[in-house]
């Protein structure tokens, strides 16, 4: 297993000036991410071993190793003279984790939900002021919302969005707002503060959120927050589908199932909802 490990690290020095060039990409990156990978394999490695498997000079490996120490992806043991993975590295990994751990867990529910409900249901988080779906279990209706895993949606038009931000602070969300934008999609989206921040405490009164055409005409939508043991609010879960089958009066309907589904998906991974 070590001399894969090391195989693959040789290969990838061999191939890291050609993947630079082909993609277009920046070249103390590559050498960095490299060195991180490095690092990572192996219980301590001296900084000249590091240099040699990445086919970097000592210089330029201590260079990026101190630049990497300054931001926690890696740690120094002065004694021996070896250098170790560190704690950010850790909570970098351990946030793509909880991303799985919520797909994973909620992937069940979504499918019950779906076929309970017949419509379509989503799985999404907050990252940069938008929402990235992370998962979706399509219904079987031919009129019907599709978003590919890794497709981003403004924030403030989307159900999702605004299960996620009703749990945080109105300063934090202006500053939010003000940075990424509120533009109108159609008539119907909430694009100036007033409108948007009244939706925001119906949001958290009924603790689900409803997206009524503001993001696309002729879809609707309805969601609530997922959290984690602290908490916090790590996803949000919602059902999607035309105005022709999601009326106001199955919304008023779908509300509370789409949370009972969030609460669900809460328990299983462990978290708490405060709003209970």
């Amino acid at each position: 297993m070590a001399r894969s490990r090391m195989d693959q690290l040789g290969h990838r020095r061999d191939s890291v000036g050609a993947k630079t060039k082909e993609s277009g990409g920046i070249q103390v990156l590559d050498r960095a991410v490299g060195i991180l990978e490095t690092v990572a394999a192996v219980d301590g490695i001296t900084l000249t071993s590091l240099a040699h498997q990445t086919g970097t000079t000592t210089s330029t490996a201590h260079r990026i190793l101190t630049t990497l120490e300054t931001n926690g992806l890696v740690t120094m043991d002065k004694e021996r003279k070896l250098w170790f993975i560190g704690v950010t590295a850790f909570q970098i990994g351990n946030g793509f984790l909880r991303n799985r751990k919520v797909v994973d867990m909620a992937r069940p529910i979504m499918r019950d939900l779906m076929s309970e409900t017949e419509e379509s249901v989503n799985l999404g988080i907050e990252d940069s002021g938008t929402i990235v779906y992370l998962a979706q279990i399509e219904c079987h209706n031919p009129i019907r919302a599709f978003h590919r895993p890794g497709t981003r949606t403004r924030i403030h038009s989307s159900a999702m969005g605004k299960a996620i931000l009703a749990s945080w602070p109105d300063n934090e969300i202006k500053k939010l707002m003000e940075k990424v934008g509120m533009p109108g999609f159609t008539r119907k989206t909430l694009s100036d503060d007033r409108r948007f921040f009244a939706d925001l405490e119906k949001t958290r009164e009924r603790t689900w959120a409803f997206d009524d055409e503001e993001a696309t005409i002729g879809m609707r939508c309805v969601a609530a927050a997922v959290y984690n043991e602290f908490g916090e609010v790590v996803a949000a879960v919602s059902i999607s589908g035309p105005t022709a089958r999601l009326t106001y009066d199955r919304i008023g309907e779908l509300g509370p199932r789409i949370k009972r589904a969030a609460a669900e998906m809460t328990v299983a991974i462990g978290g708490k909802d405060p709003t209970d």
